[in-house]
């Protein structure tokens, strides 16, 4: 069970990863720097990936 409930906390954070990704690409949009805009959509993509991979059913009985 304290297995499981880890794999929660870290989707947490990973979700507010991809949030904080999304605002620094917004900002990198509004005030035209690129370096700004790649670091956010790669912090959003690191963020999405961990979330579903975090969350994603554990196979059990090995079926």
């Amino acid at each position: 069970m304290a297995r499981a409930e880890s794999r929660i906390v870290l989707a947490a954070i990973a979700v507010f990863v991809a949030l904080f990704g999304i605002g620094w690409s917004i900002r990198g949009l509004l005030y035209e720097r690129p370096v700004l805009v790649q670091i956010g959509a790669v912090a959003m993509v690191i963020g999405v990936a961990c979330f579903v991979m975090l969350l994603r059913p554990r196979n059990k009985g090995g079926k």
